[in-house]
């Protein structure tokens, strides 16, 4: 059975060790935040200044001045602090934050990714994407395996405009979980009742098997 979006972002709050700095991408990664374990410290950062995110708050308690960088109402911390786009994305770029966990419309076997527009359609903006894919120390992509439309997402190469070029180190699908080696795709886990030939009728890229994973 494929993972449900809860699911993936249950996985993917995995990627999480104590003491890390995480940025959250929009859509799926946000609800990572949900399922973060409570043994471990970790420190969520928005790159629209604010370091140190609490959760979600309740209906009716929305303050309309804390967002993150979706446009979501947040809460904080009583170690929240806040500061200017430029310190936020000295931190990104700097190298200070230990993980990105983001949303994606095409990753490459290669890790390449394209999330940030699709020619002809409204955009409201990269946000900080592109930073985030250069400048932070690993990158998880969280995403459906397939489009609305039923066609792979993971390809070969994207055709979308690329957000940045071989900086993705992991991928979380409704299907399963691959890393992007320097070997090309290796698929190192399968979501509940899925098999490996669901996956490779649904995949364009070209990917291998992991020890332990029948084909």
């Amino acid at each position: 059975m494929a993972w449900t979006r809860e699911d993936m972002a249950r996985r993917s709050a995995q990627e999480m060790e104590d003491g890390f700095y995480v940025n959250l991408g929009i859509g799926i990664p946000t609800l990572v935040a949900n399922f973060i374990d409570e043994s471990i410290d970790v420190t969520l950062q928005s790159e629209n200044g604010m370091l140190g995110m609490g959760p979600f708050p309740y209906e009716g308690e929305e303050d309309p001045d804390l967002i993150n960088a979706g446009k979501q109402t947040i809460t904080e911390l009583r170690r929240t602090s806040y500061f200017s786009s430029a310190d936020s994305f000295g931190m990104i770029r700097g190298g200070h934050i230990d993980l990105s966990i983001l949303g994606a419309m095409e990753v490459s076997e290669a890790g390449d990714i394209a999330n940030w527009m699709i020619p002809g359609k409204m955009v409201k903006g990269m946000g900080g994407a592109m930073d985030l894919v250069a400048g932070v120390k690993r990158v998880v992509v969280i995403m459906d395996h397939t489009s609305k439309a039923g066609d792979p997402k993971l390809l070969k190469q994207c055709s979308l405009p690329l957000t940045g070029t071989g900086v993705v180190d992991r991928i979380i699908t409704n299907l399963g979980v691959f890393d992007v080696t320097g070997d090309g795709l290796v698929l190192v886990e399968l979501a509940p009742e899925v098999t490996v030939d669901e996956v490779q009728k649904n995949t364009e890229a070209k990917f291998k098997l992991a020890e332990g994973l029948a084909a």
